[in-house]
């Protein structure tokens, strides 16, 4: 009887550590925050129909209907998650859904696409998504060649092309891109917001209807340069590759992910510098300011910060910068990450995220309280 009871203990021990690690109970709250905490839902996304299978997820976007958007790199699957794609088949499972991707809320797919095509250059790795007010479907590429982005409808019909695959100019240039990673749609101006960013060190601003330069600049609003400089200084008077995200708050603010300096930069629409935070200063790798959404009330009170090197997603007060919660570790359960790259939130505060290396998929969060 002692024998089953000890079973038991270490049996809902590992229950409970379980829990922990996937996400089921509150996310720890740093520095005295009250901010709010998370839940996986582990059945989010639904399982894919057509023997589809996801590479590294390499961008999420949610639209005005709450649908969630991903591009995924086909190209990055391995034989072992290919196999019915191989010739002669080596295994029943699996070949690579198109690289675009649309759920519903509740994880049902709704639709897919995307790769070569007439009139357009596809990318030889594909990297960053997002839907303006009007439906429209953004997406780029981060390869050494990839210096366009595309513009597609809701279905997949190819609308304008910017930039040019195997063209760049350096961070001054206003005709040419150099591997951008992100981009946003202001929709009070129709002008397109670009982190340009694996190559260049900017934020480029582009008309959204005819790709005309605006303006661009630099860390601290100033000139960019392609000075190689150290990487990890919150203090480096250049934006480190990657740019890796620009995201537009309702107050007229543009938050720039310098992601290897550990900071995201503040910015006026016209490139005036605000200000600065620094996050997980230690980190090496690949710095800690992958992604960001604001929360989603009126005054966007909290940033949620999406830091891949620590594999973690940080709960920012957008004022002060001031973490006030976290949850996340690195790991392979439910609720944890393999390299976070991307963060989307929805209507009612659910949090998506993608995973890129390893990791290979997306998530839910539903708010814990």
């Amino acid at each position: 009887m002692g024998q089953r009871t000890a079973k038991s203990g270490v049996a809902a021990a590992a229950i409970a550590a379980m829990f922990v690690a996937t996400g089921c109970a509150q996310s720890p709250v740093r520095e005295g925050g009250t901010g709010q905490g998370y839940t996986v839902d582990a059945a989010w996304p639904k399982p894919l129909p057509n023997n589809w299978i996801l590479g590294q997820v390499a961008g999420i976007a949610v639209d005005a209907h709450d649908h969630v958007w991903l591009i995924h790199r086909p190209k990055t699957l391995i034989d072992e998650e290919k196999g019915a794609a191989l010739s002669p088949p080596r295994a029943k499972c699996c070949v690579a859904a198109p690289p675009v991707i649309e759920f519903d809320g509740e994880g049902n797919l709704l639709r897919a696409w995307g790769g070569p095509g007439a009139g357009y250059e596809w990318f030889e790795n594909e990297h960053g998504i997002t839907i303006d007010s009007q439906g429209n479907v953004w997406v780029g590429g981060n390869d050494p060649k990839d210096h366009q982005l595309i513009k597609f409808t809701p279905d997949g019909k190819f609308l304008m092309q910017i930039g040019r695959a195997g063209q760049t100019g350096g961070s001054n240039s206003p005709t040419l891109l150099g591997r951008p990673a992100h981009m946003e749609v202001d929709a009070a101006t129709n002008e397109l917001y670009i982190a340009d960013g694996y190559g260049n060190k900017r934020v480029i601003v582009l008309d959204a209807a005819s790709g005309v330069y605006k303006r661009h600049w630099g860390a601290y609003g100033k000139a960019p340069s392609d000075e190689k400089l150290p990487l990890y200084n919150p203090q480096s008077p250049q934006f480190a590759n990657p740019v890796h995200c620009v995201r537009l708050s309702n107050d007229g603010l543009v938050y720039v992910c310098d992601r290897a300096n550990n900071r995201v930069q503040v910015f006026k629409k016209d490139g005036t510098f605000v200000k600065q935070f620094a996050f997980e200063e230690k980190s090496l790798g690949s710095g800690s300011s992958f992604d960001l959404v604001f929360s989603n009330d009126a005054q966007q009170k909290y940033f949620y910060l999406a830091d891949g090197t620590n594999d973690q997603v940080l709960t920012v007060e957008r004022e002060s910068g001031r973490v006030v919660n976290s949850f996340g570790r690195p790991g392979r359960y439910a609720g944890q990450f393999l390299v976070l790259h991307n963060i989307g939130i929805d209507s009612k505060g659910n949090l998506y995220t993608s995973e890129v290396g390893s990791g290979k998929r997306a998530q839910k969060f539903r708010p814990a309280n």
